[in-house]
């Protein structure tokens, strides 16, 4: 089979011919159907190096990922051929208590995981390829009626990760309370159609791009805002000088997230999604009282049901530009 496969750090991806993979006991090999290009891909090719991380190239790119049951291994009997699945994409020990929650993120045993901190696109082969092995059945979720692998690929990350943050935030988010999104493109675009979806807050989203506040305001954002030195003074206005009760931060960096501090409400939440690189100084002045920051790493596997549950009833849709397995690289 074809194989966009990461030869080693700090270079390009190779499309290979590589051997069909297949299963053994417990495991199911998908065909693949849709993986999606996400930016930490981009991170994996031009930042890393030897000893960043517990595990290392060569392997194939592509953590979220959507198909079809193609093979299963012995005891597997929940999942017939032919199954539309998605992937929930970390991969944990399978035994810890986060992992018996479906929180495979964050694997409180990753020495006993497939890859330590990693999974599918991250140190073990991914779905940039026309099969790819899935080493636990229980790390794949059937689709819903209505969805399709192509749709439901992007949704295992670039609306997971969003929909983990706000999902933790609902209680701070009743009728009369503003959510703020921080970065409208991948992740944020998605982020303010959860926050509708589910939530009762207004929704203001702020990025640099004005092609990104436009899907925003069709995502339906209430507000968009430009981002710039008059963006904390047009949130706070618009909220009678109270602040936001949550901020969403999809970008992560130092001026990001001392925007949402600015505009972030006494008892608010801040959430860095972004791998921006930037740092929030806490002191007892530095932010607003009781104002809780923190970060997230993607979803659980209870969650993407909860998801894809949203996109079959036409809740979420992820903006995709679609190329072939052969266009990866220029995707």
């Amino acid at each position: 089979m074809r194989a966009w496969r990461l030869p080693a750090w700090k270079t390009d991806p190779e499309l290979v011919e590589v051997d069909q993979p297949r299963p053994g006991p417990g495991q199911v090999v998908i065909r693949i159907g849709g993986a999606d290009a996400c930016h930490s891909d981009l991170h994996l090719m031009r930042e890393f190096g030897a000893g960043a991380l517990p595990w290392g190239p060569p392997f194939t790119l592509g953590r979220e990922n959507a198909g079809w049951v193609h093979e299963t291994g012995a005891g597997v009997t929940q999942l017939a051929v032919g199954t539309l699945v998605a992937v929930h994409g970390p991969w944990g020990c399978g035994t810890c208590l986060r992992c018996l929650a479906g929180l495979d993120t964050y694997c409180e045993n990753p020495a006993a995981a497939p890859v330590p901190g990693g999974g599918g696109g991250l140190g073990l082969d991914g779905g940039m390829a026309e099969f790819m092995l899935i080493p636990d059945a229980r790390h794949l979720v059937p689709l819903p009626e209505g969805l399709d692998p192509v749709t439901a690929a992007p949704l295992t990350e670039a609306a997971l990760t969003p929909y983990h943050a706000v999902r933790r935030s609902w209680g701070k988010l009743p009728p009369g309370s503003t959510a703020v999104v921080i970065g409208a493109g991948g992740l944020g675009h998605l982020a303010v159609q959860i926050l509708k979806s589910t939530t009762a807050a207004r929704i203001v989203a702020v990025d640099t791009r004005a092609e990104a506040l436009e899907l925003a305001e069709r995502a339906g954002a209430d507000l968009v805002v430009p981002a710039g030195d008059r963006a904390a003074d047009m949130i706070r206005g618009a909220t009678g000088g109270r602040g936001a009760d949550a901020i969403f931060d999809c970008v992560g960096s130092d001026k990001t997230l001392a925007l949402g501090v600015a505009v972030g409400r006494m008892l608010g939440d801040l959430t860095i999604i972004g791998l921006g690189g930037g740092a929030v100084p806490v002191s007892f002045f530095g932010v607003p009282y009781e104002m809780s920051v923190q970060s997230t790493y993607w979803g659980s596997r209870p969650e993407l049901v909860e998801v894809l549950d949203l996109a079959a009833r036409n809740l979420l849709h992820a903006s995709t530009t679609v190329f072939p397995l052969a266009e990866a690289l220029e995707a």
